[in-house]
């Protein structure tokens, strides 16, 4: 797989019926190895062990409801009282990071609205805040820390 640009961690790969399988900590389970999964591997574990977010607080493939129809959020971090704070959407390394990548996350977040949305195909990676209250919404130079959010 691509080389990207996120730390390197001891991935788990096996085969399982005959199809390349990634080891997904927070499933706990084997899941096909794309190149989307690929990036959702190492982010997750950057923000794990790099940027200090509790495994217990984050899931992967949440599914909501959105004007009727099942969507996936592909990673949710919650805080303490397990409030949705982040929604992280990951695009293979191959894949440009646009405004239409942004408008589907932005969608996921009319229902979860969380401050927090982070946009990431393993190569460049985009946080942004958003103030409920001022009506804004602010790009962030860097991927905070769980102790600050």
């Amino acid at each position: 797989m691509l080389a990207l640009n996120l730390p390197a961690y001891s991935h788990k790969i096996a085969v399982k019926e005959g199809k390349n399988c990634i080891w997904d900590d927070l499933r706990r389970k084997y899941v096909a190895l794309t190149p989307e999964e690929w990036v959702r591997q190492h982010f997750v574990h950057f923000l794990i062990e790099h940027k200090g977010y509790p495994a217990g607080l984050m899931a992967n493939e949440i599914q909501i409801r959105l004007n009727g129809t099942k969507k996936r959020c592909d990673t949710v971090l919650y805080d303490r009282s397990l409030t949705p704070r982040m929604i992280v959407e990951y695009k293979a390394p191959d894949v440009e990071i646009t405004q239409a990548v942004f408008d589907q996350i932005t969608r996921y977040n009319m229902v979860l609205r969380v401050e927090y949305l982070v946009v990431t195909n393993g190569l460049r990676h985009y946080c942004c805040r958003i103030d409920y209250s001022a009506m804004t919404c602010r790009f962030l130079p860097d991927i905070p820390f769980y102790s600050d959010l």
